[in-house]
Order: C-alpha cells, then sequence, then structure tokens
C-alpha cells in the first residue's frame, strides 16, 4: 500500500492552528509572528530573485491582514536589495493591525512609497507579487479587489502569488468570483489542498511549498485532510516480475462493454489493460465490435455477446470486471450490470455504467469496486449538480464513497481518490487529456491493476498516478493538441516497467 501523507495537504482552519501553536511554542524564546511572517516573506522574495534574476522593478498589490504584511515585507526586501518597488494598497496601510502593520513600518523605513489603489492606474514593473487576499477568504471577491485582480490579468506580466493566489479557495480550489492567474504560488508552512484541485490548475502556475522549518505532521492531532501522490507509488507496487512467470500469476481481465454502435471505449479499455500487464484479457462486446478487436488487439480474447446468456460463461474465469466503457443505458446494458453485479467479482465501474448505478442501483454499495466519475457522473450519482461538486469536490468524493464504499475516482483537474479513511490528489495530467476515451483507458488500467494482485486504493492511486503520468509523457514528445486516448496504453507500458522511465 502506498505511504499516506508523504506529502500531507491540510485546510485553512488547520494550518492556521499550526501557525497559532508555533508562534505560542516560540514565546519563550522571544519568537513573535512578525518574526514568522518575515521568514515566510524572505522565503518567497528568494524564490523570486531565483526565478527572475533579472527583474529590477516590481509591482507589489497589498490587501489587508497577514497577506497584505507578507507583501509589504517583501516590498522593504526589494528596496533593500536596490529594486524600485510600486506598491499599491488597497486597504490604508495605517488601517492595517498587529503583524500587518509592524510589516507596514519596516517598509516605510525602508523608504517604500505606497499607492492608494485606484483602478485608472496602470500596473508597471517586471514582476507582479499578488499579495491581496490570503487563505481566508470565505466569500466572492468584492471591490475593489476584483478591479485589482483585473488589472492584474490585463497587464500580461508575470505574477508571484503570496501563500494563494487571490480569489481562489483554499480549501475545495474553487474561484471565489474571480481569481488571480499566478505563474508562480509560494505556499507556507503545510501545502493547502486547493492548491492542486478544481480550478486552481488554471490560477497557482507552479506551486513552490516552503514549510519555514516548521514540522507540520508533529502536531497529530491535526490529521491531513490528503495526501499528494507522487510517481514513486508505481514502483513501490510493480516491482520486476520474477523469472519464472507465467500469464495464470497476473490475473484475467473481462472486460464488457461496447453496445451495438459503441464499440471503440471497450476496444481502448481491454487494449490498455493488456498493455498495463494483465495476464488475459476477455472482451465481452456487442457481435458487430468483434472484428474490429480482432484487427487492433488480437491479444484480447474478445466474444460477440447478444445478452446475458453468452456473457455467463466469461465470468468465472475473470479476476476483475471493468465495466462500463460504451456500454450504453438501454436493455443490453442494463442486463450486462445486473450480471455483473451479481458475480460479486472485483469491479471497475465507469461511463454508463455509472449512469446506470444512479438510475438503476441508487442504493448499491459495495467495498470490492472502483467508481471512476467525472463531475456530471458523480453529480448523477449523488442526485446533485456539476456546478455544485466543482465547487467542493473533496465533499463530493467523501460523500459519495460513505454512500456507495469502495473506492471513489473523482476525475478532473487535481483528480481526487477516495478511499473508506483516506484522500489522496493527482498532481499530473494536462489539458490534452480533454478528449474522448481517456476515462475508458484509464479503466482498462484499473482493471490489470487489480488483476495483478493490487487491492483496491492502491490501484486506484497507482492507475490514476500512471494514468497522468502517461499523458505528460506523451504531451512532452508530440504536444497537448491532439493528444489521442489510444496514445496512453504504450506510454502506460513504459511507465509499469521498473526504471524505464529514469
Amino acid at each position: 500500500m502506498s505511504r499516506y501523507y508523504e506529502h500531507p495537504l491540510y485546510l485553512t482552519e488547520q494550518v492556521r492552528e499550526i501557525d497559532r501553536r508555533t508562534i505560542a511554542a516560540g514565546k519563550n524564546d522571544g519568537f513573535e509572528g512578525f518574526d514568522l511572517m518575515q521568514r515566510a516573506a524572505k522565503a518567497a522574495y528568494d524564490e523570486l530573485r531565483s526565478r527572475w534574476p533579472s527583474a529590477q522593478r516590481l509591482c507589489v498589490l497589498c490587501g489587508a491582514g497577514n497577506n497584505a504584511g507578507d507583501g509589504y515585507v517583501m516590498a522593504a526586501l526589494a528596496v533593500e536589495d536596490g529594486l524600485s518597488v510600486q506598491l499599491f494598497a488597497l486597504r490604508e496601510p495605517g488601517e492595517l493591525t498587529d503583524d500587518a502593520a509592524r510589516a507596514v513600518e519596516m517598509a516605510q523605513r525602508a523608504g517604500v512609497d505606497t499607492i492608494s489603489w485606484q483602478e485608472s492606474m496602470a500596473l508597471e514593473g517586471d514582476i507582479i507579487i499578488d499579495a491581496l487576499l490570503g487563505t481566508g477568504l470565505g466569500g466572492e471577491v468584492r471591490e475593489p479587489f476584483a478591479a485589482a485582480i483585473k488589472a492584474i490579468s490585463a497587464s500580461a506580466l508575470p505574477v508571484l502569488a503570496v501563500d494563494i493566489p487571490s480569489g481562489l479557495a483554499a480549501d475545495t480550489g474553487a474561484v471565489l468570483g474571480c481569481a488571480v492567474k499566478a505563474d508562480v504560488t509560494v505556499t507556507f508552512i503545510a501545502d493547502k489542498l486547493g492548491l492542486h484541485t478544481g480550478q486552481a490548475a488554471n490560477h497557482v502556475g507552479e506551486v513552490v511549498f516552503c514549510s519555514l522549518d516548521i514540522e507540520a505532521q508533529a502536531h497529530q492531532d491535526l490529521v491531513p485532510v490528503a495526501d499528494l501522490l507522487n510517481e514513486t507509488v508505481i514502483a513501490m507496487a510493480l516491482p520486476p516480475r520474477r523469472r519464472g512467470s507465467h500469464k495464470g500469476d497476473f490475473g484475467h481481465v473481462l472486460v464488457i462493454g461496447g453496445a451495438p454502435g459503441f464499440g471503440g471505449a471497450a476496444l481502448l479499455a481491454s487494449e490498455s489493460a493488456a498493455r498495463l500487464g494483465a495476464g488475459k484479457i476477455s472482451l465481452a462486446t456487442a457481435p458487430e465490435h468483434v472484428g474490429a478487436s480482432l484487427i487492433r488487439t488480437p491479444e484480447v480474447m474478445v466474444r460477440g455477446v447478444r445478452g446475458v446468456s453468452d456473457v455467463m460463461p466469461l465470468l468465472e474465469g475473470a479476476n476483475v470486471i471493468v465495466i462500463g466503457p460504451g456500454l450504453g443505458q438501454g436493455a443490453w446494458g442494463q442486463g450486462m450490470l445486473q450480471v455483473a453485479l451479481a458475480s460479486n467479482k472485483p469491479l471497475v465501474v465507469d461511463a454508463d455504467g455509472l449512469n446506470l448505478l444512479a438510475t438503476h442501483w441508487p442504493d448499491e454499495r459495495r467495498d470490492n469496486w472502483v467508481l471512476t466519475p467525472h463531475p456530471g457522473e458523480a453529480a448523477r450519482l449523488l442526485d446533485s449538480s456539476a456546478k455544485n461538486i466543482e465547487a467542493d469536490r473533496l465533499a463530493a468524493v467523501q460523500t459519495l464513497q460513505r454512500k456507495r464504499g469502495g473506492v471513489i475516482v473523482l476525475k478532473g483537474a487535481g483528480t481526487l481518490v477516495a478511499g473508506p479513511e483516506h484522500v489522496a490528489v493527482c498532481p499530473y495530467g494536462n489539458p490534452g487529456m480533454a478528449s474522448g476515451g481517456m476515462g475508458d483507458v484509464l479503466s482498462g488500467m484499473l482493471g490489470a491493476l487489480v488483476a495483478q494482485g493490487l487491492e483496491m486504493e492502491q490501484t486506484a492511486h497507482v492507475g490514476v498516478t500512471l494514468h497522468a503520468l502517461a499523458a505528460d509523457y506523451a504531451a512532452f514528445e508530440a504536444g497537448e493538441r491532439g493528444l489521442l486516448a489510444g496514445d496512453l496504453a504504450s506510454y502506460g507500458r513504459f511507465l509499469a516497467n521498473p526504471g524505464m522511465a529514469d
């Protein structure tokens, strides 16, 4: 099983509590909140200088609270470093309190001039520092902050966001009306879930995590809300094979899908299962798709099935059933899903299999399946809307897991994997994956991993990571635009063999 919390992700209140405890613990040694603020600002400023060493002019936008304080300290550091600074204050500096007020004083002593924000003002400089709104934003962005965010976007200048892009929800990755699109986000103390899922991909740029020498996991009562996956889960789960292995050691996947007229999805799933190393793959599909399967992947044992009686003999030898790709929601698909559910075999359910669960099996719950909905399918399973799902993906995937059991893969940018106790987030993938058939390939990969003996949650961690990385490798070689689902199988094979991807 993959090790949880190798890269833990937290919610805003948890990070705020870690911050509070750190300051309280340091009081006897004279450590104050302002010391922590200076440490954060220095880390962000060092990142800026490392990334843009030739920058000579900074444009800093500061709001209120500690996020603004970070911006004022960064402005002071820049002036002391010989850079010119244009600092726009969206709250009067004299209104700031506590550590933020001390930051203002530091900036003033360094000779930083502040400019009261007005919409007509032009943002000038080589780099913009976004210190407008921090992680505590609870509702939609209001004026004058919305206008400032619009001005940042219109400037077309590179942007460094302090802790989080202003307007992005730190707990969910949802955009609260509008949000800064940063090139780099430097976040502090503990990494935040909202930087890695939902709409975050369009706003955070590259996320740089600076712990500020604080060990968040030392606070064992503050359990991380999720773990950020990385490619090491693949090598841990798929060691080199023994030389004496035979195909029976690696399981038998049965793919059920491809209703009349919808054969492509099932073919993609069965091919990806083969490429990821299942010992045997059977495909139960409508008779008219048999020829296409034999031509595309003759290694797959394809069987034309007209109804339930035709598929029954195929169930006995299967270790796992992948059902849903091209299944349709008519009588053929309903009958196939009913048989699959009755078999009590481990299942990977996708596409129309999920839609049928929502309409015909609303109370079905089991431990031995992986469900892989995109937001629309998750909405149908929860009698909600895709908009609501995307507004709080964590709540959606956890609710769905409690309702349906097993492991839930909520697809999308920052795919979430929820098991009975833990949530993981996939940081890989690219816009080229916004094309038909990608989910079918993932389903086949998951089926192959279950067949090879991985338990369900580990299967989801490895499969989601491998699938997204395969897309990244493919995009690196030939670009994102025009990436096809069928391209991923060969890259998946490459990644599934330890040492090949080094």
